[in-house]
């Protein structure tokens, strides 16, 4: 047995997520879409409502009584039936321990139960922990690449994506 558990957030629960997200967002500025600043400044209604939000669902990974990853189901934008991964991280001192798998399942769990075609996520070209994880969970490239909103332009991602 695992010395860890995955939660879905309530979303009473708001304040769990604001925490995890900044510290993902401090500790791999340049794995996310948006910007330690950008999401300390997120009014704090904007975070319960996306745990409420029905499209949606956000896993929590806790081990040793601590929130130690986090990941995000939700819609796909502009990809009818496709569900995306997003904000998919896991803190440095608990990595290795097949946490980020157990979040990746969750998500895909999820997507699954909700009738999603595929999982869909977009991924930085140099962040090959991640992508060996995603590739382990038989996450294809699709040929859709792209870069971070800036000011990160100068991160490249591809994307990835599992049929289901």
């Amino acid at each position: 047995m695992p010395g860890w558990t995955i939660e879905r957030l309530a979303p009473c629960e708001w304040e769990r997520l604001r925490a995890v997200r900044l510290r993902s967002l401090a500790d791999a500025p340049d794995a996310f879409g948006t910007t330690f600043a950008q999401d300390e400044a997120r009014p704090l209604e904007q975070w319960s409502a996306r745990l409420a939000d029905p499209d949606g669902a956000t896993f929590i990974a806790i081990a040793d009584g601590e929130d130690v990853g986090l990941a995000t189901g939700r819609q796909y934008e502009d990809h009818e039936g496709s569900a995306g991964l997003f904000g998919m991280w896991v803190a440095p001192s608990h990595r290795g321990r097949g946490i980020g798998g157990a979040l990746v399942d969750a998500v895909v769990a999820w997507a699954r139960a909700r009738g999603s075609g595929r999982v869909l996520l977009d991924v930085a070209d140099a962040n090959a922990p991640a992508i060996a994880l995603y590739e382990s969970k038989g996450f294809q490239p699709t040929g859709v690449t792209g870069t971070l909103p800036a000011p990160r332009e100068h991160i490249t991602e591809h994307q990835r994506s599992l049929d289901l």
